[in-house]
């Protein structure tokens, strides 16, 4: 269970003409830049501390609601479906928004597209906190995903722009901790919240607990970040020289187009898939539904095409279809894609049966995942560590370990118990079995493609994450939903439950096959 790092921005390392294709923009001038460049360094703490509280609300965020999901269901009246919208609406609009949002951070300067996106979180988190119905609710979750987008794939830039050196690498720490800590926290904390019911407020500090801070860090932020130079015109991760140099920056980094028609084909694609899986099983799957889905094939397939299209061309797309053939791409995106599924999907529905069929607090159900998140991040941290010849046996390993951990789950829980201390211990297995599966593959796959594509790699991977965990909510939600909601009480929560683990061991099985054929295809190929 983790969120995923953020898309850094999509300069090559050997650009280093500095240019600005923003005709609304001062011209930035090398004396200019290096008074900025002065300026940021004269206090890299606070700028630390700001970016990284930035990134840290936006991962609470994807997790958080999660806990509060029972009570805000049955404040607002909303059905299990709706629920599922509005825990996925954020995930719509961060994980096709983030290339995006890269871009625009290159073009107008990662500083203020951070404090842009963050204006935008904070408003859409107090609207979030007080919409008076499901419908306002979602369309705020999409608003502050959108804020998410915006902001968080500035933060790897700023980082790779202000510090050198050991610094940097302290920098980078921190960075990696907070992802890891995010998760565990927005567990806690929104458990905390939601059983306190602080004023009788119920859900609604899970989201108003944004606007305090965001005010606080527009405000330190505005005097840190305000100028172009903090994180000016570009910047990305594992380009800058070790002087602290721009050596990424440069006018390609700038120039590189948008992609709009690109960005309006994937949301949509994804809105039309969405939208059916979540809706379907609760309207009898009625003939629109699979209208939709079938737009949805269409669409994707325009996307792909008008992409390839775009690369042929020379242009800057959305996903480069070159990145999609590099070695070990593919396989990265499936496993990626179905770990994301997995971890979100057992996420959101492990919280409903806590509290809606156990009849457990929001904290206590929040606590329950402590173990999944905390190992997840020491796997993370120390994979590297075991030795190079393992490596390529790590991810379908841990694969293979949660889905064992997930079978071992469903059965604890099949009976209507709370299944006792072991399930602490299985909680602990899964969180590792999903870090070895997905940090190995993801530092491999970027670690193979040609170095002017590592930028678009990490952003075609993030995306991918993002959309793993909206295909996890909406497939596996929609499965233990349906099976809850077929019958009552704990029986059927608990039953459902236990259906639900099982298709999801069967999904992280999937994902250690998937290596497995292509390792066969490929060799019969070569015989």
């Amino acid at each position: 269970m983790t969120s995923t790092p953020s898309v850094t921005s999509d300069i090559p390392a050997s650009s280093r003409a500095h240019t600005t294709d923003n005709p609304g923009a001062p011209a930035v001038t090398p004396r200019s830049r290096a008074r900025s460049r002065a300026r940021s360094r004269s206090r890299p703490g606070r700028l630390l501390a700001i970016v990284l509280t930035g990134q840290f609300m936006g991962v609470l965020d994807a997790f958080i609601v999660n806990v509060a999901a029972p009570d805000l269901r049955a404040d607002l009246h909303t059905s299990g479906a709706v629920l599922q919208l509005v825990v996925a609406g954020y995930s719509i609009a961060y994980s096709v928004l983030l290339i995006t949002g890269a871009r625009l951070g290159a073009r107008v300067g990662h500083g203020r597209m951070f404090l842009g996106g963050l204006a935008l979180f904070t408003v859409a988190s107090l609207a979030c906190g007080l919409a008076q119905g499901s419908g306002q609710l979602i369309a705020f979750r999409l608003a502050q995903g959108t804020g998410a987008g915006l902001m968080l794939p500035q933060v790897l830039s700023l980082i790779q722009h202000t510090f050198t050196g050991t610094s940097r690498t302290r920098a980078l720490g921190a960075y990696a901790a907070v992802l890891g800590v995010g998760a565990a926290a927005g567990q806690m904390l929104g458990g905390g919240l939601v059983s306190a019911d602080l004023f009788g407020s119920g859900w609604r500090p899970v989201f108003l607990i944004n606007v305090p801070i965001g005010v606080l860090l527009l405000a330190a932020g505005a005097r840190v970040l305000g100028g172009r130079g903090a994180g000016g015109t570009a910047g990305t991760a594992g380009t800058a020289g070790a002087d602290g140099a721009d050596g990424a920056d440069g006018g390609r980094a700038s120039s590189r187009a948008l992609d709009l028609p690109g960005l309006f084909l994937l949301a949509a694609a994804v809105l039309l898939f969405t939208v059916p899986v979540v809706l379907g099983q609760e309207l009898d799957w009625p003939l629109w539904g699979w209208v939709s889905l079938l737009l949805c094939a269409v669409v994707f397939a325009v996307f792909v095409l008008y992409e390839t299209r775009l690369s042929r061309r020379g242009g800057s797309p959305l996903l480069s279809p070159r990145v999609l053939r590099a070695p070990g791409v593919p396989l990265a995106v499936f496993r990626i894609l179905t770990m994301m599924a997995v971890n979100g999907g057992f996420t959101f529905v492990l919280m409903l049966h806590l509290q809606g069929g156990l009849g457990q607090s929001a904290l206590r159900a929040g606590l329950t995942v402590v173990p999944t998140c905390a190992a997840f991040s020491v796997a993370g941290l120390g994979w590297r560590r075991l030795p190079e010849r393992w490596h390529p046996l790590l991810s379908p390993g841990g694969f293979l370990l949660g889905a064992a951990s997930l079978t071992g789950i469903g059965a604890l829980y099949a009976g209507g118990g709370d299944g006792g201390p072991l399930v602490y211990v299985l909680m602990a297995t899964e969180g590792l079995g999903m870090s070895l599966a997905y940090n190995p593959v993801l530092a491999g796959a970027v670690a193979r493609v040609r170095q002017e594509d590592a930028a678009d790699a990490s952003g075609l991977l993030v995306t991918t994450a993002q959309l793993g965990l909206l295909v996890g909510v909406a497939v596996f939600g929609a499965a233990f939903l349906g099976h809850a909601e077929s019958g009552t009480g704990l029986s059927a929560s608990a039953h459902a439950m236990a259906l639900t683990c099982g298709a999801m061991a069967a999904a992280a099985v999937a994902g250690c096959l998937g290596g497995v054929v292509r390792a066969l295809t490929r060799r019969r190929a070569d015989l």
